[in-house]
């Protein structure tokens, strides 16, 4: 599959390849676009597009995409990764960053990779992706200590 969103991503522009391809699509291919295009893009390229208003992967009833992919592939009984989405929502939308003790962390880590990065959204997934690895391998490590506590 294809998905599109804007270009210059930084938080959850870039979680969310992660995420679909972890648990939803490994073969995925992503497509950064200016915001105008997203749209005409996805129509003509028949990409889904992902975090750009009005779409059903977006920020959505006060969860950001990230959350709103879970919620559509049916990732919401994985307890790390609901952890995760945690981190990435309160990183990601600025009246939440307060809402997860990793949220100003994860936000300063992914603008330091836009700063060092600029628009190279692609490079930016790669570097970033052993990260999202590692927050998530913490998440399932809480989790699980939170099971038997």
């Amino acid at each position: 599959m294809k998905w599109v969103t804007r270009e210059n991503a930084n938080v959850d522009r870039i979680a969310c390849p992660w995420l679909i391809k972890r648990f939803v699509d490994p073969d995925a291919a992503f497509l950064y676009v200016p915001a105008d295009q997203v749209v005409a893009v996805a129509e003509r390229e028949g990409a889904i597009p992902y975090d750009v208003p009005d779409v059903e992967l977006g920020h959505v009833d006060g969860r950001c995409s990230f959350e709103s992919i879970m919620r559509t592939y049916g990732l919401l009984g994985d307890k790390g990764l609901v952890e995760l989405a945690r981190i990435v929502h309160a990183a990601d939308v600025r009246d939440n960053i307060d809402t997860s003790p990793y949220g100003r962390g994860l936000k300063a880590i992914a603008y330091g990779f836009a700063y060092l990065h600029g628009k190279d959204d692609h490079t930016k997934i790669a570097l970033e992706s052993p990260m999202y690895d590692a927050l998530y391998a913490f998440c399932q490590q809480q989790a699980a200590h939170e099971a038997t506590s």
